[in-house]
């Protein structure tokens, strides 16, 4: 399985264009055989297309320079030079390309297929028959192929995920998206299990639609100034539509933690409180899902909100939470469903 690699600097350079030719036309007979040198051919350009199945810039740890081919040199005969072939860079649906230099996006990837020229090859030279007028017939010179552009790049991937689950370590991340999607996150009894992002898809109601969910590593205080895990993979919620708060069960701080969280959050895109949540408890088992006790975590906490209480172990109200993020996140795309199932 390869490693999760989301940020890399690269070196992008297109082709330059081949040199004019200077030739003159030589055959046995022909007092005057005046200029038929060839253009230069064009320089490939540098074109990077997004590939839906690949999940990591790894490819581009080993080689950080890319470079196109450069155009042939003109012919005599008026043979032009061959043009560079173009060079095709593939990179993950969600993949940013940064200048090194000024940090200004260039481009962003948010579709599989979609292609972007970022370096133009440079133009072929002119031969010297393209030179020659009525009063100058033997022309002695071409221009040399143009240079092709160059950039100094940072690739930056940002999951395309419709929902993030953002808890602290340990809450239940990795084993819900792995009960609510095909996914197979690496599971495990203590914090930092997670150490990248794991991605889920959700089909619903036979598939009707779907939806795609990020398990985001533990995030804890200080994350959004680089403590713990969570500063480099806070920027895979950051496209989300929709954030679960998943708590222990067995550490009932809702607030103090939920408090927490937001904070990272807001200190790192404060856009992120914007968007729409629901607050989960996972791990109910661990009170055998008393009833009563549920109905008091819910009462000490409803000026939160709705709290869903579910068990991953178990299984427990998994589905309901389904509902839930179906008409709380998706209700637009999730109507029709509903009314056909």
């Amino acid at each position: 399985m390869p490693s999760f690699i989301d940020e890399v600097p690269i070196h992008a350079k297109a082709g330059h264009g081949g040199a004019g030719s200077v030739h003159f036309h030589k055959e046995k007979f022909v007092e005057f055989g005046g200029p038929d040198g060839g253009d230069g051919g064009k320089g490939g350009d540098v074109i990077f297309v997004a590939e839906g199945r690949m999940m990591t810039l790894e490819n581009y740890l080993l080689d950080r320079t890319y470079s196109a081919m450069n155009g042939d040199p003109g012919l005599g005969q008026n043979r032009n030079g061959k043009n560079g072939e173009d060079l095709i860079l593939k990179v993950p649906v969600g993949t940013q390309i940064f200048d090194a230099v000024t940090r200004e996006l260039i481009h962003d990837f948010t579709e599989d297929g979609e292609n972007y020229v970022l370096a133009k090859g440079g133009r072929g030279g002119k031969g010297n028959t393209f030179f020659k007028t009525s009063v100058h017939q033997t022309p002695r010179y071409a221009q040399p192929g143009e240079e092709g552009e160059e950039f100094s790049l940072i690739l930056q991937l940002k999951l395309l995920a419709d929902i993030g689950i953002v808890g602290l370590p340990n809450a239940g991340k990795s084993t819900l998206l792995a009960k609510i999607t095909h996914a197979h996150p690496k599971i495990a009894g203590y914090a930092f299990t997670t150490l990248s992002p794991n991605l889920g898809v959700v089909h619903r109601f036979e598939d009707l639609f779907r939806y795609t969910v990020a398990d985001i590593p533990g995030i804890i205080e200080g994350a959004s100034k680089g403590v713990g895990l969570g500063l480099s993979f806070l920027k895979h919620i950051e496209r989300v539509q929709g954030i679960l708060f998943l708590f222990d069960g067995g550490n009932l701080l809702l607030e103090e933690e939920l408090d927490m969280l937001r904070s990272e959050l807001k200190d790192y895109n404060p856009k992120l409180l914007d968007k729409k949540f629901l607050l989960v408890i996972n791990k109910v088992d661990i009170w055998e899902n008393d009833p009563d006790f549920t109905k008091e975590i819910q009462n000490k906490y409803s000026h939160l909100g709705e709290i869903i209480f579910i068990s991953c172990e178990t299984e427990t109200n998994l589905e309901y939470l389904m509902e839930r993020i179906d008409k709380v996140f998706f209700w637009d795309k999730a109507r029709h469903a509903y009314e056909n199932s």
